[in-house]
Parts: C-alpha cells; sequence; structure tokens
C-alpha cells in the first residue's frame, strides 16, 4: 500500500500539484482539546466514536474540482480507503 501510494505522490511531484502530505497514528493517540465554563479540558481519544477516521492527508494544487478528483481516484485505488476532497476556504485579507 505504502509504494503505491508513493507512486502516486511521485506522480504529484512531477506534475507539479503535490504541496504537502502527512500520515497521522491512529485515532487512539489523540487527545481532544475544548473550552467548557471557561476552562480547557483534555481527554483522550479520538472527537467522534466512529469506525473511519482520517489517517492522512494530502494538500495539492489543482486547476479545478475535476483535476482534484482525479488524483483522489489514484490515491483511492492505491490505498483502497475512500478519499475525502475539499477545498480550502478563502481567508478574508490574505
Amino acid at each position: 500500500m505504502l509504494f503505491r501510494s508513493g507512486a502516486v505522490e511521485e506522480q504529484l511531484k512531477s506534475n507539479g500539484s503535490w504541496v504537502f502530505s502527512g500520515r497521522l497514528h491512529e485515532p487512539d493517540t489523540a487527545t481532544v482539546v475544548r473550552m467548557s465554563g471557561g476552562e480547557v479540558l483534555t481527554t483522550d481519544g479520538p472527537f467522534t466514536e466512529s469506525k473511519d477516521h482520517l489517517g492522512g492527508f494530502y494538500l495539492i494544487q489543482a486547476d479545478d474540482l475535476d483535476a482534484a478528483l482525479g488524483w483522489a481516484a489514484k490515491v483511492t485505488a492505491a490505498i483502497n480507503v475512500p478519499i475525502e476532497v475539499r477545498p480550502f476556504a478563502a481567508v478574508e485579507g490574505a
């Protein structure tokens, strides 16, 4: 699996689309930080109890949604898990 996703990453780089990627540890290593009554609380474990979780991410430069979906199709074929695609939200003043 890592080799196949590595091949997609090399394609992203050679195309000039790759910006950054990272793999995350399993959800049971998470610490949730939240405010409650003006105090910061931390709890162990993922924010939500779910069989699905974020395992890693790619930050890519794509001309449009179709191009981003094309890259997502390559990644999901390489790792055999669903891929979620989202654009960055615009930041005013940036």
